[in-house]
């Protein structure tokens, strides 16, 4: 035996950062015996074990019990391996989904909190705003209903049947500036800003302005918007948008609630 090819399990510890007694334990369990021992008994590693120590760690890593790892190393072949790496493969990018998920969850309110923390409520501006994703519920019905609650509320209830994803923030959509004006309060459907949406808010310019209080008050805003749109000449096109930036979440007064009003414009030709 050349051990000057090899590793002393004191130098092996010290390689690969795996303690000298995890080494003896699974040398003891035959999971990674040393490569060859000396006359004094000691433990000898060739430095290829390095990778097999590696592989077992990542399997450590991904919960996979050592009884199933040593198993496993003792009958290896191409095959299992594959079908072993498949499983946590799968298991993975499922862990990965939910981990996503609650990013841009988190992402998503972190933004709505901070800009509703900014928002000024008398200023009307034109914005360049990005695509977004989100997903449409189903038509409203305020038919003999003055509440906006009734209505979000049966929104609610669909969110399951529409696979409408309520953990993201919730928004209102009015078909164009027509139903705005014609009733403010009664959004023609709710959305969920989930951005793997099937439905999209369009980039480009968005006449924008922000009003505070409960959901579907507004105020003397639609008045402020449609003066404003006259006054620089803009068109309105399109749907109407309303974001719920500070709600439940972030406050505890309903009356400093905070939405934005989020309309395409183009000027007139």
């Amino acid at each position: 035996m050349n051990e000057t090819s090899l590793f002393s399990i004191k130098e092996f510890s010290e390689f690969t950062g795996v303690s000298q007694s995890t080494l003896r334990y699974y040398d003891e369990i035959s999971l990674l015996p040393p490569a060859a021992r000396g006359d004094n008994y000691y433990r000898y590693y060739e430095p290829f074990q390095i990778i097999l120590l590696n592989f077992i760690n990542v399997l450590i890593d991904l919960g996979i019990p050592l009884t199933t790892i040593k198993e496993m190393s003792n009958d290896r072949t191409p095959k299992s391996i594959i079908e072993l790496l498949s499983r946590q493969e799968t298991k993975l990018d499922s862990s990965i989904h939910e981990l996503w998920t609650a990013y841009t969850i988190i992402h998503t309110f972190r933004n709505n909190i901070q800009e509703g923390l900014l928002a000024d409520v008398d200023e009307i501006s034109v914005q360049y705003l990005d695509e977004a994703r989100l997903v449409l519920g189903p038509e409203t019905d305020f038919q003999g209903k003055d509440s906006f609650y009734e209505e979000f509320i049966r929104f609610c209830n669909a969110a399951n049947e529409h696979r409408i994803n309520m953990r993201y923030p919730i928004g209102g959509y009015h078909r164009d500036i027509k139903a705005f004006f014609a009733a403010p309060n009664k959004p023609d459907k709710f959305y969920s800003q989930d951005p793997v949406g099937n439905t999209v808010r369009k980039r480009g310019s968005y006449l924008v302005a922000y009003k505070r209080g409960y959901y579907g008050v507004f105020g003397d805003m639609p008045q402020r918007v449609d003066s404003y749109a006259k006054e620089h000449g803009l068109v309105f096109n399109g749907p109407v948008y309303i974001g719920y930036l500070l709600d439940e979440i972030s406050m505890v007064d309903p009356s400093q609630y905070v939405s934005k009003f989020m309309a395409s414009v183009s000027h007139k030709e």
